[in-house]
Formats: C-alpha cells, sequence, structure tokens
C-alpha cells in the first residue's frame, strides 16, 4: 500500500530545534543537538555541522516547509542558508522538558564548583566542599537561571550564601613595588582597597606583600601604572590565601 506524501513535508528525526517569530508568522530550522551552543561560541564554524537540512519550517515536527513568498516577506531574502543563519543567530532553541531540567542540573553543579574553587571559610581559611555548597543552594532555595553564564551566577549564590554561613571570597596575594618618590602617597591611595598588608620594606623603593579581595584586583593595578607611569609593579603570588593542606570543610 503506497502512503502519500506531500511534496512540501520533510520528517527528520532526533532534531534540536530553533524558532523565530518574523512579521507575524513562526520560522523553524532543524539543527543536530548539541551543536547549536557551539555555533553560537564560534567553536563550531561549518553550518553543515549545524543544520540537518537547509530548509525553513513553519513547523518542523509536521515536516511542513516555509513558502517561499513568506521567507522573503520576512527576512527581505529567499536564500534559504542566509534566513537559517539569522534564525540559528536570534531564535530561541527549543527544548524539553527532561533535557531542561538536565542542562539545569547540570548548570547548579558547575555554579557549585565554581563558588567552591572561589571562596574559603573566613574563619579557619579552609575551602568548603563542593557538596556543602549545593546543599546550602538548595536551602537558599537558589533557582538557576539557564540563559545566565554560571559565572554570573557564581558571584550571585555567593551574596546571597553570606547571609546564611561563614563564606567570602579566598583573598589573592599581592606583592606590590612602588617608587620611593610615590609610595608614601599612594600607599594612602590604596589603603582602602587592600585588606592586610603581611609585610612592609622601604629602602629604595616601597615593598608591601598584602591581602585583597580579587574584586579589587583591576582597580590596584591600574592605580599602580597610572600613578607610577609604569614605574611601579604588582605581581601575583598567589590567586587564593588558604590554609594548608588537604582538609576541605563538609
Amino acid at each position: 500500500m503506497s502512503i502519500f506524501t506531500p511534496t512540501n513535508q520533510i520528517r527528520l528525526t532526533n532534531v534540536a530545534v530553533v524558532r523565530m517569530k518574523k512579521g507575524g508568522k513562526r520560522f523553524e530550522i532543524a539543527c543536530y543537538k548539541n551543536k547549536v551552543v557551539s555555533w553560537r561560541s564560534g567553536a563550531e564554524k561549518d553550518l553543515d555541522e549545524v543544520l540537518q537540512t537547509h530548509s525553513v519550517f513553519v513547523n518542523v515536527s509536521k515536516g511542513q516547509v516555509a513558502k517561499k513568498d513568506d521567507l522573503s516577506k520576512s527576512f527581505g531574502t529567499d536564500d534559504l542558508t542566509e534566513v537559517c543563519k539569522q534564525i540559528l543567530a536570534k531564535g530561541e532553541l527549543q527544548v524539553s522538558d527532561k533535557e531542561r531540567h538536565s542542562q539545569l542540573e547540570t548548570m547548579f553543579r558547575d555554579i557549585a564548583t565554581i563558588v567552591a574553587e572561589k571562596c574559603v571559610n573566613p574563619e579557619t581559611k579552609r575551602p568548603y566542599t563542593v557538596s556543602l555548597i549545593e546543599r546550602a543552594m538548595k536551602d537558599i532555595h537558589y533557582s538557576v537561571k539557564a540563559n545566565k553564564s554560571t559565572k554570573q551566577q557564581a558571584l550571585e549564590v555567593i551574596r546571597h550564601l553570606k547571609e546564611s554561613m561563614e563564606i567570602q571570597r579566598a583573598h589573592m596575594r599581592l606583592r606590590l613595588v612602588l617608587p620611593a618618590k610615590e609610595g608614601k602617597r599612594l600607599k594612602e591611595k590604596l589603603k582602602p582597597l587592600l585588606k592586610v598588608v603581611e609585610s612592609e620594606d622601604f629602602d629604595e623603593q616601597l615593598e608591601m606583600v598584602c591581602l585583597v579581595d580579587p574584586g579589587c584586583f583591576r582597580e590596584i593595578d591600574e592605580l599602580i601604572r597610572c600613578e607610577t607611569k609604569g614605574r611601579g609593579s604588582l605581581e601575583v603570588l598567589n590567586l587564593k590565601d588558604v590554609e594548608e593542606g588537604d582538609e576541605k570543610l563538609e
């Protein structure tokens, strides 16, 4: 028995759909899973590795292809590759509930990992384990945002966690070398940005070893470069001031 299939229908499987509404109409393209994100980040350059077909659809799941007239009116061209690129760049990636849940779980874990890497208990200077941070995030009912980077969200989590537990970003240890002429004046300007001055040696130049909040690093660097016209120097001795040993806070 033959089954009649309309010529404007294409059946595809294992598809990631990118959808875009333009000119009051809906357009979709069929992509390979995981390739859309690679294309948008610049990791994937070959369009054929991203698109399952260069066709533009009204509805991928029903296999309904968009009309050329509609493409011309909405995109100003009926060149399928060009339209596909526009949808790929600005369209919305459709994912199933299961995929979305899996993606959010992965992001939750990644955020907890970043927080654990960046932070310590301020009293003991010991880092926290990832599992403890995950538990703490669940306790404050932190909700992951799929459209925000994990790094941005990690900084957000640190702010929230400070309200319920002893946590702070691990300090950076820096060595500052300042010309004698500007040393004293510049030290006063730097003071508000330094958490702890561990040592200070004033001979022909001022040399200081200090702990600073990582968020102040750029400001300190710019201040020294501008005020000393390149004659001062800034050296990172270590990125995280933590107690030696493998012990972590569970």
